[in-house]
């Protein structure tokens, strides 16, 4: 893995995306292994001198996702990061069968074809279009949100930001929410192995790209 102030731009993170194949945003638990630490300086998170702040690696992800190269969601342990369009097809292919297809009449169920009706919805939308709308539903309902996209069931299509008076974009904004099937098209999911050999085809190629990990950390990023 890359350690120090290497990638300088939106462009350079994309390049190493696709070089790495599975990358986590954040902190992995794993020196090194997500975008924050392998960003210089310059683009990681600051506090501003008015109370402000300022992240181009958080402003970053919205037009990497929009650049079709990766698929975005909280794939590692309920944590968000990115997964490369070639090695998508086995991660969903192994995701999907550890965790089968929601049941008939389940809430999950539900959300996954609340989002085939909308084609994509925010999460407030999305939980209101539910019926998660009394007091201490949203923490259940992100719950279900994150199994769904553990699953591969549900990612991230785009991010959307409120706008201030001057038609400014502000906030942590909200991912708008969708199906692998409506992002990437039938296409997107051809996979040639069985469930068994997408695993061990992951678990090998995490074990290339972090050698210093151990098992337990390996295990935990393939799920």
């Amino acid at each position: 893995m890359r350690h120090g102030d290497e990638i300088h731009s939106c462009a350079e993170l994309m390049a190493y995306i696709q070089e790495v194949g599975f990358l986590p945003l954040l902190d992995s638990g794993i020196a090194g292994y997500s975008a924050e630490a392998v960003v210089d300086d310059d683009n990681r998170y600051v506090l501003l001198p008015d109370g402000g702040w300022d992240w181009p690696l958080w402003k970053w992800k919205g037009p990497i996702v929009q650049s079709g190269i990766c698929v975005y969601g909280k794939f590692f342990a309920g944590k968000a990061g990115f997964v490369s369009r070639e090695w998508w097809p086995d991660f969903c292919n192994y995701r999907r069968n550890r965790c089968p297809a929601p049941a008939e009449g389940s809430i999950e169920e539900a959300i996954v074809l609340t989002l085939q009706e909308h084609g994509s919805q925010i999460t407030r939308e999305l939980r209101a279009a539910c019926g998660f709308t009394g007091p201490k539903m949203r923490s259940r309902f992100d719950a279900y949100i994150t199994r769904l996209q553990m699953a591969c069931r549900i990612v991230t299509e785009d991010f959307v930001y409120p706008l201030d008076k001057h038609n400014n974009e502000y906030g942590w904004g909200w991912a708008l929410l969708t199906t692998p099937e409506q992002l990437l098209g039938r296409d997107g999911f051809e996979c040639q192995h069985s469930a068994e050999e997408s695993r061990h085809r992951l678990l090998t190629h995490f074990h290339t790209i972090l050698p210093n990990a151990s098992d337990r950390q390996i295990e935990k990023l393939v799920g």
